[in-house]
This record gives C-alpha cells, structure tokens and sequence, in this order.
C-alpha cells in the first residue's frame, strides 16, 4: 500500500493531496476560469461543469497516487483553506529504465503574475527528484504560451523539440514545445519499481 500523498508547504501555498472532497472547491475553480483555461484545454464535455465530474475526477488522480502512476495537487492560500487557486501534477509516471513524468499546471487568472506558480513547482519538482526519485520532468507547452515557455526556462527546463499536431484542444490540433528536466543527482542503484 503506498504512503499517504503528503501536503507540500511553501512560502505563500499550499499544495494539497487531489481527492473527492475537494469537488466543490475544483468545480468553482474551473467556473471562475472557464474563459481563461479554453485557448490550452480540451472543449469540456456535458458535465465537466458538475460536481459529479468533479468528484469522479479527483477520486481518479487519489487512486493514482495509489498506484504509483501520478501524484495531483491542488494549490490553496493557507487563510482560504476551501478555495483551489491552481493544480500542479506529476502524471505518467513511468519507472523501470524510464523513471519520467509529465508535468501539468494551472493557475486562476486572478493569481497570474505574481510568481505562485514558480513557488508551486519549486516545491513539486524537487518531490518529483527526491521523493519518488524519478530521473526526468517532462512538460510540454503550445508555442504561443509565453508564460508557460518563460516559467518552465526559469526552472531550467530545456527544449528538446517540436510535436506537429501534437494534441487536440480548444476544437484544433495545436503543436506542442517539448522540454525536460533531468535530475542529475538520481543514484541508478536507488530507483524505484
């Protein structure tokens, strides 16, 4: 049975484990962001607006904490404990010769700019290295995203290429930038599965 997914702390955030109780929370989240979220995300389905989709989702990504295959946070004020202002994730996980993950972010467009995710992902990639000791971060963004190319060059990501029509959102095959991290310091002999 794997370990309890444990809250990361920073500065300013919190970033707690993805589970069901947290549905509300996430569907306010994305109704506040609704407009702000379409040019990057996938055209939501019926009920993406719903706290069942909610629900269902969340108790997903706690099952794959479970599993091993990803770790899902969502990003709190610690005085706003009931409201979600971003999600950060490590999904993909994949061990044996590979050890890698993709990294997934957003953040409320009331809170862009003021460099909380940078603090989030500075919590969640050295996780990511030391905890569950994976060897590689991966994180793609659409090469008209200019806050996500900026951030990931700030954290040391670098880019590795292209992906032409690399995924479908908003309604149109987008191409991707490919960029990784690599944790230089993983020890082979101490890797996991």
């Amino acid at each position: 049975m794997a370990l309890p997914q444990p809250i990361l702390t920073t500065a300013r955030l919190q970033l707690v484990p993805a589970a069901p109780r947290w549905a509300p929370a996430m569907l306010d989240y994305q109704l506040r962001n609704r407009a702000h979220f379409a040019p990057w995300d996938p055209t939501p389905g019926d009920m993406f607006f719903t706290e069942l989709y909610w629900t269902m989702q969340l108790r997903q990504r706690a099952r794959e904490w479970t599993d091993g295959v990803g770790a899902r946070f969502l990003l709190q004020l610690p005085d706003q404990s009931d409201r979600i202002i971003g999600t950060a994730s490590l999904s993909n996980i994949v061990r044996g010769v590979f050890q890698a993950c993709h990294l997934g972010y957003g953040i409320d467009q009331e809170c862009q700019g003021q460099g909380m995710m940078r603090e989030a992902l500075e919590a969640l990639i050295p996780f990511a290295f030391r905890t569950l000791k994976l060897h590689r971060v991966q994180a793609n963004y659409q090469p008209d995203n200019a806050r996500s190319a900026a951030l990931l060059k700030r954290l040391g990501f670098r880019v590795e290429g292209e992906a032409k029509d690399y995924l479908y959102l908003n309604g149109a095959w987008r191409d991707h930038v490919l960029t990784s991290l690599v944790n230089n310091d993983l020890d082979p002999k101490h890797m996991l599965g």
